[in-house]
């Protein structure tokens, strides 16, 4: 999101935005994290980027700052952990795709953490030491994500030629994204062999905060989710269930399946218990497979990420 502040009294730039960005975001907002948005080239002054936190404002400049919430307010956290992707990790690559196993615990994309691992710089590390000969940082379109937490397959695109196919694909739900999910059951009512949710769905925490998902209607901004799932297996009173996506929201298989009575193990957010310890405490969550159209030769292909231990039998 985009804020516009004028300045009113020659101040420095770190000085100025410790005032104004906690009421923007209605939320505290730390030094360091203030500086991070300077340096991560989010402050413009009369339109020009500037990222030195100790810049002179004049009175009646205008000051844009640029502010992903969900960037902001997500911290390092101490399980974080280190990424560099191997050739084990690629799952399928040619001239205009990458698709690699996610490993849980890595952000997709930057934030505005510093020195914070994330699977796109990752990729496009893994792509530059194929290529060294390369002056520039080759590309690595992001075309989805997936959620902090979850493992498994994720795609980047390798040349701008192929994003509109790609985006298209994902966009119109034509693409079959299958995951893999370990629940408890909290609900008396029997469940389902195969059973499919169907809801309108939105934010209901404020921008401020974590994003959490809720029961929204359409006449107040929700969006119509549904997702079909097939229980795999039941074993020491767990729920080892498949989910097929037709449709892509925000955490749409964490919130559907507590919806159910069936919250992941390790999601707390959506009632769920805690996770396992050997495992990190992650929630169990599990993006398995991944089938589209290939954007050149128009073939359908199919990608599969193994299943992490813990996750039950294929």
């Amino acid at each position: 999101m985009k804020y516009t502040v004028t300045v009113k009294e020659k101040e420095q730039l770190d000085v100025f935005l410790r005032s104004v960005v906690p009421s923007l975001v209605n939320a505290e907002v730390s030094n360091s994290k203030i500086r991070r948005l300077i340096v991560a080239g989010c402050v413009f002054i009369n339109g020009k980027q500037c990222r030195s936190p100790s810049a002179s404002l004049k009175v009646s400049q205008r000051v844009d700052i640029e502010i992903d919430q969900e960037k902001l307010f997500f911290e390092k956290q101490a399980f974080d952990k280190a990424f560099v992707i191997q050739s084990s990790d690629v799952l399928f690559e040619d001239e205009s795709l990458i698709i690699i196993n996610k490993a849980p615990f890595i952000p997709v994309e930057e934030t505005i953490v510093k020195g914070r691992a994330n699977v796109h710089q990752s990729v496009v590390d893994y792509l530059w030491k194929e290529n060294p000969s390369l002056r520039n940082p080759p590309y690595a379109g992001i075309m989805h994500r997936l959620d902090h937490q979850t493992s498994g397959v994720l795609l980047f695109t390798k040349t701008r030629a192929v994003n509109a196919s790609i985006h298209q694909q994902f966009e119109s739900h034509s693409i079959k994204k299958i995951y893999r999910a370990v629940c408890t059951k909290k609900t008396n009512t029997p469940i389902e062999k195969e059973f499919t949710v169907s809801l309108s769905m939105g934010r209901v925490s404020p921008k401020s905060a974590p994003c959490k998902m809720g029961l929204l209607s359409e006449k107040n901004g929700g969006l119509p989710s549904v997702t079909q799932f097939r229980v795999h297996e039941v074993k020491d009173d767990l729920y080892y269930i498949d989910a097929f996506l037709h449709t892509g929201r925000t955490h749409q298989i964490r919130f559907h399946l507590s919806q159910k009575g069936l919250p992941l193990v390790g999601d707390t957010l959506y009632g769920g218990s805690e996770g396992f310890k050997q495992f990190d405490n992650r929630i169990m969550l599990h993006a398995f497979s991944l089938t589209f159209e290939h954007p050149l030769t128009k073939k359908s292909c199919t990608v599969t990420a193994p299943l992490p231990q813990g996750f039950g039998s294929l």
